[in-house]
Protein backbone atom coordinates (compact mmCIF):
# COMPACT_ATOMS: atom_id res chain seq x y z
CA UNK A 1 0.00 0.00 0.00
CA UNK A 2 1.42 3.27 -1.10
CA UNK A 3 2.31 5.98 1.88
CA UNK A 4 0.24 8.29 0.35
CA UNK A 5 -3.45 5.95 0.58
CA UNK A 6 -1.89 5.25 4.87
CA UNK A 7 -1.75 8.72 5.32
CA UNK A 8 -5.33 9.57 3.77
CA UNK A 9 -6.75 6.56 5.13
CA UNK A 10 -5.14 7.76 8.71
CA UNK A 11 -6.57 11.30 8.37
CA UNK A 12 -10.02 9.68 7.39
CA UNK A 13 -10.10 7.36 10.55
CA UNK A 14 -9.04 10.24 12.72
CA UNK A 15 -11.61 12.43 11.08
CA UNK A 16 -14.58 10.24 11.79
CA UNK A 17 -13.23 9.08 15.40
CA UNK A 18 -13.31 13.23 16.12
CA UNK A 19 -16.57 13.47 15.02
CA UNK A 20 -18.51 10.50 16.75
CA UNK A 21 -17.38 12.15 20.18
CA UNK A 22 -17.47 16.18 19.04
CA UNK A 23 -20.89 16.27 20.97
CA UNK A 24 -18.55 16.88 24.07
CA UNK A 25 -17.43 20.21 23.31
CA UNK A 26 -20.02 22.18 21.15
CA UNK A 27 -21.26 24.84 23.90
CA UNK A 28 -24.66 22.82 25.01
CA UNK A 29 -26.86 25.74 26.89
CA UNK A 30 -28.16 22.87 28.69
CA UNK A 31 -27.15 19.60 30.78
CA UNK A 32 -29.18 16.27 30.45
CA UNK A 33 -32.36 17.00 32.27
CA UNK A 34 -31.69 20.33 33.16
CA UNK A 35 -33.84 23.12 31.75
CA UNK A 36 -32.18 26.14 29.59
CA UNK A 37 -33.29 29.84 28.60
CA UNK A 38 -31.27 31.44 25.86
CA UNK A 39 -32.05 34.30 23.90
CA UNK A 40 -30.27 36.05 21.29
CA UNK A 41 -28.53 39.64 21.67
CA UNK A 42 -31.03 42.06 20.76
CA UNK A 43 -31.89 42.62 17.29
CA UNK A 44 -29.92 39.23 16.63
CA UNK A 45 -32.57 36.03 15.81
CA UNK A 46 -31.75 31.98 15.65
CA UNK A 47 -30.00 30.50 12.52
CA UNK A 48 -28.83 27.01 13.56
CA UNK A 49 -30.07 24.59 16.38
CA UNK A 50 -27.75 21.17 16.89
CA UNK A 51 -28.70 19.01 19.28
CA UNK A 52 -27.51 15.42 20.64
CA UNK A 53 -29.65 12.49 22.38
CA UNK A 54 -28.61 10.38 24.78
CA UNK A 55 -31.08 7.57 25.84
CA UNK A 56 -28.76 6.76 29.11
CA UNK A 57 -29.27 10.60 30.55
CA UNK A 58 -33.14 10.22 30.65
CA UNK A 59 -33.66 10.08 26.85
CA UNK A 60 -32.80 14.03 26.82
CA UNK A 61 -31.00 15.74 24.54
CA UNK A 62 -28.17 18.43 24.83
CA UNK A 63 -28.71 21.77 22.60
CA UNK A 64 -27.04 24.35 21.21
CA UNK A 65 -28.23 27.35 19.27
CA UNK A 66 -26.52 30.34 17.08
CA UNK A 67 -27.87 33.85 16.25
CA UNK A 68 -26.97 36.01 13.48
CA UNK A 69 -27.84 39.97 13.18
CA UNK A 70 -30.93 40.37 11.15
CA UNK A 71 -30.54 42.23 7.64
CA UNK A 72 -30.52 45.86 8.20
CA UNK A 73 -33.50 47.02 6.19
CA UNK A 74 -35.50 44.52 8.57
CA UNK A 75 -34.78 47.48 11.24
CA UNK A 76 -34.75 46.57 15.30
CA UNK A 77 -37.13 44.41 17.03
CA UNK A 78 -39.80 47.19 18.45
CA UNK A 79 -41.43 43.78 20.93
CA UNK A 80 -40.21 40.48 22.36
CA UNK A 81 -42.15 38.14 24.15
CA UNK A 82 -42.30 34.43 25.01
CA UNK A 83 -44.75 32.98 22.99
CA UNK A 84 -47.45 29.53 23.55
CA UNK A 85 -45.81 26.79 25.17
CA UNK A 86 -46.22 23.39 24.68
CA UNK A 87 -46.70 20.33 27.29
CA UNK A 88 -44.70 17.17 27.47
CA UNK A 89 -45.33 14.31 26.01
CA UNK A 90 -47.59 16.72 23.21
CA UNK A 91 -47.39 17.10 19.97
CA UNK A 92 -46.63 20.90 19.09
CA UNK A 93 -47.36 23.50 15.96
CA UNK A 94 -45.78 26.94 17.06
CA UNK A 95 -45.31 29.75 14.71
CA UNK A 96 -44.66 33.10 16.20
CA UNK A 97 -47.53 35.76 17.02
CA UNK A 98 -47.77 38.62 15.50
CA UNK A 99 -45.48 38.12 12.86
CA UNK A 100 -42.47 37.33 14.63
CA UNK A 101 -39.04 35.84 14.21
CA UNK A 102 -37.54 33.32 16.49
CA UNK A 103 -35.26 34.81 18.29
CA UNK A 104 -35.08 32.42 21.61
CA UNK A 105 -35.78 29.35 22.94
CA UNK A 106 -36.47 27.77 26.94
CA UNK A 107 -37.18 24.25 27.18
CA UNK A 108 -37.91 22.97 30.90
CA UNK A 109 -37.35 18.81 31.51
CA UNK A 110 -40.23 16.20 33.11
CA UNK A 111 -39.04 13.17 34.19
CA UNK A 112 -42.60 11.68 34.61
CA UNK A 113 -42.50 11.78 30.60
CA UNK A 114 -38.91 11.87 29.85
CA UNK A 115 -39.79 14.74 27.50
CA UNK A 116 -39.36 18.99 27.74
CA UNK A 117 -41.98 21.67 27.24
CA UNK A 118 -41.25 24.30 25.13
CA UNK A 119 -41.15 27.60 24.54
CA UNK A 120 -40.23 30.29 21.83
CA UNK A 121 -39.10 33.67 22.53
CA UNK A 122 -40.25 35.55 19.37
CA UNK A 123 -39.65 40.00 18.50
CA UNK A 124 -41.43 41.61 16.21
CA UNK A 125 -39.58 43.82 13.65
CA UNK A 126 -41.56 46.81 12.71
CA UNK A 127 -44.93 45.56 10.44
CA UNK A 128 -42.91 43.00 7.94
CA UNK A 129 -44.77 40.37 7.36
CA UNK A 130 -43.33 36.89 5.94
CA UNK A 131 -43.53 34.82 2.41
CA UNK A 132 -42.62 32.16 0.65
CA UNK A 133 -42.95 29.92 3.90
CA UNK A 134 -41.88 26.75 4.34
CA UNK A 135 -41.38 23.39 6.64
CA UNK A 136 -37.96 21.47 6.31
CA UNK A 137 -37.86 18.12 6.92
CA UNK A 138 -37.91 15.65 9.94
CA UNK A 139 -34.84 16.99 11.77
CA UNK A 140 -33.20 14.56 12.92
CA UNK A 141 -34.16 12.45 10.14
CA UNK A 142 -34.66 9.86 12.61
CA UNK A 143 -35.99 9.40 16.10
CA UNK A 144 -32.27 9.41 18.80
CA UNK A 145 -30.06 10.97 16.09
CA UNK A 146 -28.02 13.73 16.31
CA UNK A 147 -30.23 16.67 15.51
CA UNK A 148 -28.90 19.90 12.93
CA UNK A 149 -30.16 22.98 11.42
CA UNK A 150 -28.99 25.45 9.47
CA UNK A 151 -30.91 28.12 8.34
CA UNK A 152 -30.35 27.09 4.20
CA UNK A 153 -30.24 30.09 2.68
CA UNK A 154 -29.62 34.51 3.56
CA UNK A 155 -33.18 36.17 3.80
CA UNK A 156 -34.92 33.03 5.82
CA UNK A 157 -35.82 33.04 9.28
CA UNK A 158 -36.99 30.77 12.07
CA UNK A 159 -40.82 31.58 12.47
CA UNK A 160 -41.69 28.92 14.54
CA UNK A 161 -41.79 24.39 14.80
CA UNK A 162 -43.80 21.43 14.32
CA UNK A 163 -42.55 18.67 16.49
CA UNK A 164 -43.83 15.22 17.15
CA UNK A 165 -42.99 13.36 20.31
CA UNK A 166 -42.63 9.30 19.93
CA UNK A 167 -44.23 7.68 23.60
CA UNK A 168 -42.29 4.85 22.51
CA UNK A 169 -38.59 6.13 21.62
CA UNK A 170 -39.09 9.03 24.51
CA UNK A 171 -37.29 11.73 21.52
CA UNK A 172 -39.27 14.20 19.34
CA UNK A 173 -38.58 15.41 15.36
CA UNK A 174 -38.97 18.57 14.41
CA UNK A 175 -40.13 20.25 10.97
CA UNK A 176 -39.03 24.19 11.56
CA UNK A 177 -41.16 26.97 10.02
CA UNK A 178 -39.08 29.42 7.41
CA UNK A 179 -40.18 32.13 5.52
CA UNK A 180 -38.85 35.04 4.15
CA UNK A 181 -39.99 38.68 4.89
CA UNK A 182 -41.03 41.50 2.78
CA UNK A 183 -38.67 44.42 2.40
CA UNK A 184 -41.54 46.85 3.03
CA UNK A 185 -44.49 47.52 5.66
CA UNK A 186 -47.76 45.96 5.61
CA UNK A 187 -50.44 45.58 7.71
CA UNK A 188 -51.90 42.33 7.89
CA UNK A 189 -50.83 39.36 9.69
CA UNK A 190 -50.17 36.33 7.96
CA UNK A 191 -51.53 33.08 9.57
Amino acid sequence: MSPTLVVLALSLLATVAAQSHDHHDMGWVNGYRQSFNFQCPHGEVLVAIRSYFSDKDGSDRLWTFECQPTPEGLGEPSDCWWDDINRAGMEWTSSCTRNGLVAGVQSKYFESVLDREWQFYCCYFKRRCPYSCMKTTDIPEYYREEGELVVPSYGYFIRGAQTTFSGVLRDRQWKYILCRMTDFDCEFENL
